[in-house]
């Protein structure tokens, strides 16, 4: 007969071979080319970077662009591009909760580093001014982020035996983008495009609140601010 340690190696490799197959379906952690919005003035030069929590996005920056020689920043608030189509899942009371609370939290986190005015024109005579243009691009859910061990119960696959799951958990998912103009130059700066990933739902009926992403829009803001210094 075969030995023991042999099947169990085999079960093993099989839930291995299983897990990659499964992990290379899911959900990319930065936004893809097909999920651009049009929002920014162009999508050429982006790159993944970390942020300063650790959450991998696309960003571009002019060469030798420095967020300390600015002392102002003018931010009227996140818009939402285009113009959103509230469903079954995300309302537009929703999608406005949500936007108010970026809102709130971006200025918030400018403020530690600048001066935020709503306009060009209402900033300090002689200062040295970024204009921030952001918007809110999405807001969804997609089962498609599940890691293979929530899809299959790991005792499943050690033992080599595929298990079928009920409804699966999803993802919420807000797309946000975002450039920095220099106002004396009027050229682009910088430039992030970032997919944010909020609380997880229990099934593909539950409806998206505004709850499901303040926390994760506290850490983008997190790292804005530490971007800024």
């Amino acid at each position: 007969g075969v030995p023991p340690t042999m099947i169990i190696s085999r079960h093993i490799l099989t839930g291995l071979a299983l897990s990659t197959l499964l992990l290379a379906g899911c959900t990319s952690q930065v936004t893809q080319q097909d999920q651009f919005s049009g929002f920014l003035p162009g999508y050429d030069g982006l790159q993944e970077v970390k942020t300063a929590s650790g959450e991998t996005v696309l960003g571009w920056q002019a060469p030798g662009f420095k967020p300390g020689a600015y002392d102002t920043v003018v931010f009227k608030g996140l818009q939402q591009y285009p113009a959103p189509k509230p469903d079954e899942r995300v309302n537009l009371q929703t999608l406005q909760q949500i936007q108010s609370y970026a809102n709130t939290s971006v200025k918030k986190a400018l403020s530690k580093h600048f001066t935020v005015v709503s306009s060009p024109s209402a900033a300090p005579k002689g200062a040295r001014v970024l204009i921030l243009n952001a918007a809110m691009t999405g807001v969804s859910a997609s089962n498609e982020g599940m890691q293979w061990y929530n899809v299959i119960p790991a005792s499943a696959v050690i033992s080599g035996v595929q298990v079928a799951t009920g409804t699966r958990d999803q993802d919420t998912l807000l797309f946000i983008e975002a450039f920095m103009v220099d106002a004396a130059t009027g050229q682009p700066v910088a430039k992030r495009v970032r997919k944010v990933f909020g609380t997880q739902l229990d099934n593909d009926k539950e409806a998206i609140s505004a709850d499901d992403f303040k926390a994760s829009i506290d850490k983008v803001t997190s790292d804005l601010s530490a971007s800024m210094k």
